[in-house]
């Protein structure tokens, strides 16, 4: 009996309409942009037009305005959507907000979903997560910020946050505080939603990174913010998910931004493996063909390969998420395989454009200087590989073979 990757017929069909999407709407409408469009009008009459269509946050129920997409369907939508840098946000399914939305369905109460959720899902508000401190680090657990409890209606939060991505673009921010010190490492700290602008909430700056900004860079919500929290208050009805847990939801939560990322890289890659290849069959040098050169057809082999390893990883996953299994070690593989492959692809197109795809007349420079992020969020890739190399010891201590931890669950 062969294994069977046939992939459902209405999983293909809303694959093919979000493609189609992706290139007869967001692709030109980046154009435009840059151009010099207005963002916001233009954004809200691309959204109009999805929502119109249907294509509105894939992962959410239907009861709550979204598509109901299971885990395959939505991983192959993503998979299309990271081609544009106005896909994901067409469809309001961009981070940080996604991830939030999925915690607030599962772990907030009915005030909650009313006043925070529900603006998030009709694409009316955006949201971003303070967790990360410059004193921890990767390491969450080590997070200074306190929140104490004042009376039993509210709480006052004092401390810093670090890289809260979107910040400058956010009407709601998802704040992580230690509420109970004394308590065991993981049931320490709780999370907060707090209503933006804030005077207890300061945004310092938007840091400086590596990557190459525009106009856009910041419209979009691509920067991270240092923030100050002074005497933030907090109405004790705005903690979700109760004390102490406010850790584990955090790991809920970026587990799916790391598959999110990861299936944004495929498309990204995919695209610029089909600038590459559109470029080099256009080109001649030295009187032949660049395309006919072994050379060349090398360097797209090993794109290639990248490509159809990382789809079969994120196929994987979604098969093991539909049906309920544990996904750990094959999200920590899968979060930094991804990463590396996308630099890898992209960094051949720079390549195979020559000084052009080092210049700023194609997207590839920026994507390349953005995309080294990819092997710190959510995690640096030493902290990922430390752990799957922890379990790949466990499963042989447990099994007296280490399959388990290397995929040996697909035989």
């Amino acid at each position: 009996m062969a294994i069977d990757f046939e992939i459902p017929a209405e999983a293909k069909a809303i694959r093919e309409k979000v493609r189609q999407w992706v290139h007869d709407e967001c692709i030109p409408a980046e154009k435009k942009l840059i151009a010099g469009a207005d963002y916001k009008p233009l954004l809200g009459e691309l959204r109009k037009k999805a929502r119109a269509q249907g294509l509105w946050c894939p992962f959410i129920p239907k009861k709550h305005g979204g598509m109901g997409l299971g885990p395959l369907a939505n991983a192959l939508v993503q998979m299309e959507l990271g081609e544009s840098y106005l896909g994901a946000l067409s469809m309001n399914t961009q981070g940080p907000d996604d991830a939030t939305m999925l915690t607030l369905l599962e772990h907030g109460t009915e005030f909650q979903k009313e006043k925070f959720l529900k603006p998030l899902l009709n694409g009316e508000k955006r949201i971003c997560y303070s967790m990360t401190e410059k004193a921890a680090g990767a390491d969450a657990t080590g997070m200074q910020t306190r929140a104490e409890k004042s009376g039993n209606d509210k709480y006052m939060l004092n401390g810093e946050k670090w890289f809260s991505s979107a910040a400058s673009v956010a009407d709601i921010a998802l704040v992580m505080a230690k509420t109970d010190p004394g308590a065991p490492r993981h049931q320490q700290f709780s999370t907060f939603l707090v209503e933006l602008p804030n005077p207890g909430y300061r945004i310092k700056r938007n840091i400086p990174t590596m990557a190459l900004e525009g106009p856009l860079s910041h419209i979009l919500g691509g920067g991270h913010a240092e923030i100050e929290i002074k005497d933030l208050e907090v109405p004790a009805e705005n903690l979700l998910g109760g004390e102490g847990g406010g850790f584990s939801m955090g790991q809920h939560r970026l587990a799916y931004g790391r598959l999110r990322h990861g299936m944004h890289n495929v498309a990204m890659a995919q695209r610029a493996l089909d600038m590459a290849v559109g470029h080099i069959t256009k080109r001649t040098t030295f009187g032949k063909k660049l395309d006919e050169r072994q050379a060349v057809q090398f360097m797209l082999a090993d794109c290639a390969s990248e490509l159809y390893i990382a789809r079969l990883m994120l196929l994987h996953i979604a098969y093991k998420a539909e049906r309920g299994l544990d996904l750990r070690q094959e999200n920590g593989i899968a979060k930094v395989f991804l990463a590396h492959m996308v630099h890898k692809v992209v960094d051949t197109a720079i390549q195979l454009h020559g000084a052009l795809g080092y210049s700023r007349d194609t997207p590839l420079a920026a994507w390349y200087t953005h995309i080294r992020s990819q092997r710190l969020v959510d995690g640096p890739d030493e902290v990922h590989r430390w752990t799957t190399g922890r379990n790949v010891i466990k499963a042989f201590k447990a099994h007296g073979t280490t399959a388990s931890a290397a995929g040996g669950d697909l035989l």
